[in-house]
């Protein structure tokens, strides 16, 4: 003890207050049960009690150190104006942005994950309902079939329903054509070879073309249009002794 007192007495500065800006409070009353509290009222393991004994005395030093620094004329408020720098670093700051970004995107691979999961299982209970309904169909339609074999019952109700389901499906299959409407293929071969039909005097006169002469002309049907000579110019070909000659110019 006396040499922690000779240590103290040798680093100790008288300096003023305002330079030391050290308070020292005791424990403080519990505002709510409003006792003096000791040092048996914390218990030490209880954390919510500990931590509230801290932050009541941590205020009790603030509300006793405001007023001494306010006479001081010391300015306890911070400027709208002031900016200060940060702690860490530009870089250190771009580690934790991408480490806080790889997380994300680690929960959401893993929310994505989940969903497909239960897509899959919903799926597998969709096709499983499914298939437990048609062998149910296919149980009730035997059990029918077996009772009129043996005369237990006269009525055909299962085929008129079988009947009305093959039908339906062609229905929509037949529908499903009809939208789709013909490949490819047919269209090549109607583009080249017609819709069918008849083609057989397909260019045969009928009551109307014959009485239509609208496009009639004289003299082209005549051979009387420009640069014609009549019917000697119809006879192209040379005479007999003009052949000769020619034959025997050619020999």
């Amino acid at each position: 003890q006396d040499g922690l007192k000779q240590c103290l007495s040798e680093f100790k500065q008288q300096l003023a207050w305002v330079e030391r800006l050290d308070v020292t409070s005791g424990q403080v009353v519990d505002p709510v049960s409003q006792s003096a509290s000791s040092k048996d009222a914390v218990d030490p393991e209880n954390d919510f009690q500990r931590e509230m004994s801290f932050y009541r005395q941590a205020q009790a030093a603030v509300l006793e150190a405001l007023p001494r620094l306010r006479k001081l004329q010391v300015p306890t408020r911070r400027p709208d104006d002031y900016f200060a720098e940060m702690a860490k670093s530009d870089q250190q700051m771009q580690k934790i942005r991408q480490k806080l970004k790889s997380k994300q995107e680690a929960m959401e691979r893993s929310e994505k994950a989940k969903q497909l999961r239960a897509m899959r299982k919903y799926g597998k209970k969709v096709q499983t309902e499914i298939l437990q309904r048609r062998q149910k169909e296919k149980k009730n339609m035997l059990n029918a079939v077996k009772k009129y074999q043996k005369g237990l019952s006269d009525k055909l109700d299962f085929l008129d329903e079988e009947q009305t389901s093959s039908q339906g499906n062609k229905k929509g299959s037949a529908n499903q054509r009809i939208k789709k409407g013909p490949n490819a293929k047919r269209r090549y071969k109607n583009q080249k070879f017609g819709f069918g039909g008849k083609k057989k005097g397909s260019k045969w006169n009928t009551k109307e073309s014959f009485n239509d002469v609208s496009s009639f002309q004289s003299k082209v049907a005549h051979n009387k249009g420009p640069g014609k000579g009549g019917k000697k110019a119809l006879n192209k070909r040379p005479g007999k002794r003009a052949r000769q000659k020619m034959k025997s110019r050619a020999r």
